[in-house]
């Protein structure tokens, strides 16, 4: 009997071994609903209708850790279609969640999308724009949704803080300095100013908030201390990747070694602003881009005819009429490529990549040739998804294109954008792989073409 228990004991064992051993591990699973209604907000003290999350503004800050699987429930409570974005999320295999018009079908009101995202909505600026003008100068800069000393962090003294700073204005690039401190808070316990001010502007913008020490009784006070606002490319070819520090690394080159790997071509991007048909238009090698009514990754796997061509935009510099077209740019999967953006204009411009982070290799004023390969960093330059562009100069970084998908190129000012500033990648592989998800695995809204509607 006892020999009989014994068995059945070791066979419960086995099997729960077993069954163990057929669990699949998996990164943690976030889940968070967002609710985006109007409501009052009061930046500057001036009262308006703003977009808030969850009733807040700014919204709810996620805080993930590496790895985690974020699922994000969007409801629009809005009165208009709303399109999502974010930056910096690299969507391995999966441009159908982009959250940009050429990926996605906007949420209706009153409907609700599940994305893996940072948030940026639709704008109401958009009749200026396309009355042809530029946007106003803004009255004011905000941190954490707060003016002039409206908000307070506290510190203790001796301890190492870590401050995560995103610039999520439209328009203006911004400095950011803490009084007195070099980024490290080492000094003497007392109140400091954190300065924050708008570059390249003929107006410059300024505003602060407060580092507080604990066991500190002063006020803040004094004039802020004054600083160089004009541009510094010492200082972009100064950020470098720590090698000799022992921690992982991403891994976009199998070998990390990008300063060995030959590009197979280089593409010159240089930006303009035309004016098209009487109005202010934004361009790329004089192609300003117009958003069809089909997001182009659905025209693309439908093989819808008429929406676009690849090809419509040169791959270097036209000094020709500038053009409106729906701009996609073909390219290989796998292919290494360089790209050099160039900048003949008096703005300090920003570009931005979806789906990809790239190696910034160089920066240089005046007009970029072969000969400045030279001078290119290719040994420590660190991983990025936005980059820099002084104005008259030129950029350039090298990128793997080993993610499949329609991905968005695009100044990272929103009315550039908005005009026509951006064009669209297309990353193209003939075989059916696991490169890309498949579309079904998405819970997308539908969409019309010509007469037919699809329902994905």
């Amino acid at each position: 009997m006892r020999l009989c228990e014994a068995l059945s004991s070791l066979i419960l064992v086995l099997a729960l071994a077993f069954l163990y051993n057929d669990v699949n591990c998996e990164d943690p699973y976030r889940f968070f609903t967002w609710k985006l209604t109007y409501g009052d907000i009061y930046p500057l003290g001036v009262k308006q209708q703003g977009i808030l999350i969850n009733g807040k503004f700014p919204g709810p800050l996620i805080d993930p850790v590496t790895n985690d699987n974020l699922i994000i429930n969007v409801h629009n409570y809005l009165r208009e279609p709303l399109l999502i974005s974010w930056n910096g999320l690299q969507q391995r295999r999966n441009s159908w969640q982009d959250g940009i018009h050429g990926t996605n079908c906007p949420i209706p009101p009153g409907k609700n999308y599940t994305y893996v995202l940072q948030v940026k909505t639709k704008w109401r600026l958009n009749k200026i724009l396309n009355d042809g003008h530029n946007l106003p100068f803004p009255h004011g800069l905000l941190i954490n949704g707060r003016g002039w000393n409206g908000t307070t962090f506290t510190v203790d003294k001796g301890k190492t803080y870590r401050f995560g700073i995103s610039n999520v204005g439209l328009t203006t690039s911004i400095n950011f300095r803490i009084q007195g401190h070099k980024m490290k808070l080492v000094k003497p316990a007392k109140n400091y100013y954190i300065d924050v001010s708008t570059r390249f502007t003929k107006q410059i913008l300024t505003t602060t908030s407060i580092l507080h020490y604990n066991n500190s009784s002063n006020r803040v006070s004094g004039p802020i201390p004054q600083d160089v606002i004009a541009s510094s490319l010492f200082q972009a070819r100064t950020i470098r990747w720590n090698l000799t520090a022992s921690r992982p690394r991403p891994n976009p080159q199998g070998s990390y070694q990008y300063g060995l790997i030959k590009p197979i071509r280089t593409i010159i991007l240089e930006n303009s602003a035309p004016i098209i048909n009487g109005k202010q238009r934004y361009a790329i090698n004089g192609v300003s881009y117009v958003a069809p009514d089909i997001p182009l990754k659905l025209a693309d796997y439908f093989n819808i005819s008429g929406v676009f061509s690849v090809g419509r935009i040169p791959t270097n510099t036209n000094k020709g009429k500038s053009l409106l077209q729906t701009s996609v740019m073909g390219a290989n999967f796998h292919e290494f490529v360089e790209i050099v953006f160039q900048n003949w204009e008096n703005f300090l411009q920003s570009w931005h990549i979806d789906g990809y982070s790239f190696f910034g290799v160089g920066f240089s004023s005046g007009q970029w040739t072969p000969t400045s390969r030279a001078y290119y960093n290719l040994r420590d330059a660190i991983p990025r998804c936005t980059t820099q562009v002084y104005p008259k100069s030129w950029a350039a970084i090298y990128i793997a294109l080993d993610n499949v998908g329609m991905w968005n190129v695009r100044s990272e000012n929103w009315a550039r954008q908005y005009l026509g500033q951006q064009f669209y990648h297309r990353v193209y592989t003939s075989s059916k792989s696991y490169g890309e998800m498949n579309i079904r695995s998405q819970r997308m809204h539908f969409f019309v073409a010509g007469p037919e509607v699809a329902t994905l």
